[in-house]
């Protein structure tokens, strides 16, 4: 059995405590909420906030909410390392206009990244926390705002404002299989390693509608999904990292959404590309192996520096649905699926599905020795750029429905290709199909399997165990991922 420690049974009887004054708000001992104002029920939060002048508020979703700008009676405030200014075990809780204010640090990275250590606020076996027009501000390492830990656990926050200054500290945290539901709301953050919408071993499901995301630390994309995360009618902006990484067979879906991205620090020598959008496996055991997807449906992606999409070590299907995508930096490429510092060398490039439906795509793709893609353009859908123009590399097999367009910008090489006669505007190069210059008729070939390794051993399938349940979550230090 995993020893305890005195530190985590001060922690578990100041809990208890906590919870035989507060009911289920259970409040850090450090700095006990004030029970009088903070516990009051929610109809009676609703029934004040609804007296009060709503002009105060804004609720207008066409602009990003402040701290300033969220209507709070009360105010909460813990300052103990590892402690939770607010934790519920099952059972529901509704809390509206309050601000909680959390700093202090956690001495255990996977404590807190995995089940929820030092978080602001924390929820877990099955609860249900409702939280609207609440203002969430950390200062401390491994302080993530709220978080979502275990299966048929639910979070939902809605009008409300979170910043965190700390490294480590996510603003939407979802892990061990919880769910997350976000609506209007505006996260800023300003730490190393801590993504907007974060998630960690053991993923769950987040949904977010509406609102600002906002990341300007090193390692710290807007998006880090090792869950199923989709988002839409936001606003997302990176600063200095990635806007969105999916690692592992886990997914992110945008909908409708603005994606602002300048990726320009490293947080590993694992790579020396930039991209906007990254979809790789780190091999730490945090997610699980296998196909992962990246879906754009509509929106605007802008890209500040390097790549749109750098696919590494995994396989992915990416579809693209009349999205608008912009590479600022024309030194970049659209897709580059290659091998970097991640997984087994001679087997850790990328393998790609791409579907473009009904969408404009304006960049060259590379392909190397160790990746392969499959690039279908559907609905309409034009491609002007080349691929490999420094010649052959991997496997790459081009689909061109009837109505669709390729047009050449360089030489490019490809493995195999679909087309109708007309489909390939050639514009003075040469396009070579399996090492062979293309005429310019209709052309029959094959897609290349897109497959991903078993994810057998991989800790990432099955939601993480707490320590002291039997199960320990020591495990070797993970290689260098952009979020951690």
């Amino acid at each position: 059995m995993k020893q305890i420690s005195k530190r985590n049974i001060l922690k578990v009887i100041s809990s208890m405590m906590a919870v035989f004054m507060l009911g289920s708000l259970a409040a850090c001992s450090a700095a006990p909420l004030d029970t009088a104002e903070t516990t009051r029920d929610s109809s009676q939060v609703e029934e004040t906030a609804a007296s009060e002048a709503t002009e105060e508020t804004d609720s207008d979703t066409s602009a990003a909410l402040t701290a300033d700008s969220v209507s709070v009676n009360d105010e909460a405030v813990c300052s103990e390392d590892g402690a939770h200014l607010l934790g519920i075990s099952g059972g529901s809780k509704d809390l509206s206009n309050i601000k909680f204010i959390k700093t202090g640090d956690s001495d255990s990275g996977d404590e807190a990244d995995f089940y929820g250590d030092n978080a602001a606020l924390f929820a877990e076996d099955g609860a249900t926390l409702n939280l609207s027009e609440v203002v969430i501000l950390t200062d401390g390492t491994h302080a993530n705002a709220v978080f979502s830990y275990g299966e048929g656990t639910t979070v939902n926050i809605s009008d409300s404002y979170i910043e965190t200054e700390g490294n480590c500290s996510g603003g939407l945290m979802t892990t061990g299989g919880g769910t997350m539901n976000a609506e209007n709301v505006t996260v800023n953050t300003s730490g190393n390693s801590s993504a907007a919408i974060r998630s960690d071993r053991g993923g769950g499901t987040v949904n977010v509608t509406g609102g600002y995301y906002t990341t300007s630390g090193t390692g710290s994309p807007v998006i880090y999904s090792t869950a199923d995360i989709t988002v839409s009618d936001a606003v997302l902006t990176s600063t200095a990292s990635q806007g969105v990484v999916v690692e592992g067979k886990n997914s992110v879906t945008l909908n409708n959404v603005t994606l602002n991205a300048d990726n320009h620090t490293k947080n590993s020598d694992k790579s020396s590309f930039y991209q906007a959008v990254m979809i790789y496996q780190s091999m730490s055991g945090d997610a699980s192996q296998g196909k992962s997807s990246f879906t754009m449906n509509g929106g605007t992606l802008n890209n500040e520096n390097g790549d749109i999409f750098f696919v590494n070590n995994t396989a992915t299907d990416i579809t693209l649905n009349g999205a608008q995508i912009v590479n600022n930096d024309s030194s970049g490429v659209f897709l580059r699926a290659a091998a970097a510092g991640w997984g087994s060398e001679g087997s850790n490039g990328g393998k790609v599905n791409l579907y473009a439906q009904g969408q404009t795509i304006n960049g060259d793709m590379i392909v190397d020795s160790v990746s392969a893609l499959n690039l279908y353009l559907k609905d309409g859908s034009t491609f002007t750029g080349a691929i490999n123009q420094d010649g052959n590399a991997g496997d790459v097999y081009v689909e061109i429905e009837s109505g669709s367009k390729w047009v050449l910008t360089a030489d490019s090489y490809v493995s195999s290709l679909s087309c109708d006669k007309g489909a390939i505007d050639l514009n003075g190069h040469t396009l070579y199909v399996g090492g062979s210059a293309y005429t310019g008729g209709s052309s029959t070939g094959s897609a290349i399997e897109i497959v991903s390794e078993s994810s057998s051993g991989s800790m990432g399938d099955t939601p993480p165990s707490k320590p002291g349940s039997g199960s320990s979550s020591d495990h070797d230090a993970p290689p260098a991922k952009p979020d951690h």
